[in-house]
């Protein structure tokens, strides 16, 4: 198997709300849009990102786990600068974030800050100096 990934799938409650967030709030272009069923972007030279509503996502792979808390995964954004990982969180706010905590300097050398999407998922967005963080720059 290739050390890749080509899919990210989201289950989302209202796909309604989540067009109106990626698409029209963070102004993303979506490659395919399914009304009541499935939005995709381009997310990277060969990776989609796809927002699939949670009935039709349920009828493929199976029952989602609900409950309090955060869902164990972050999806990340990184950027060469500082500036630009206050610019993607102040977007994120002004698209209507549930939650958006403010970039800060982090212990491992970086800069990151969170916000939330409109079904809880946690974005990270990061300014990652150290080699890691500039193999996925374009």
């Amino acid at each position: 198997m290739d050390q890749r990934i080509s899919f990210l799938t989201l289950a989302v409650s209202d796909l309604d709300a989540s067009r109106a967030f990626y698409r029209d709030g963070l102004g993303w272009t979506s490659e395919l849009d399914v009304p009541g069923e499935v939005l995709m972007f381009r997310a990277g030279e060969h990776l989609v990102f796809s927002l699939w509503e949670r009935s039709h996502f349920e009828a493929e792979v199976g029952t989602t786990q609900r409950g309090p808390g955060v869902v164990p995964l972050t999806i990340s954004h990184n950027l060469p600068t500082p500036e630009g990982v206050d610019e993607v969180l102040a977007t994120a706010e002004r698209a209507g974030a549930t939650y958006v905590e403010q970039g800060t300097q982090r212990e491992w050398g970086g800069y990151s800050g969170y916000f939330a999407d409109p079904d809880g998922y946690r974005w990270e967005v990061a300014y990652n100096p150290g080699p890691v963080g500039r193999i996925v720059l374009p």
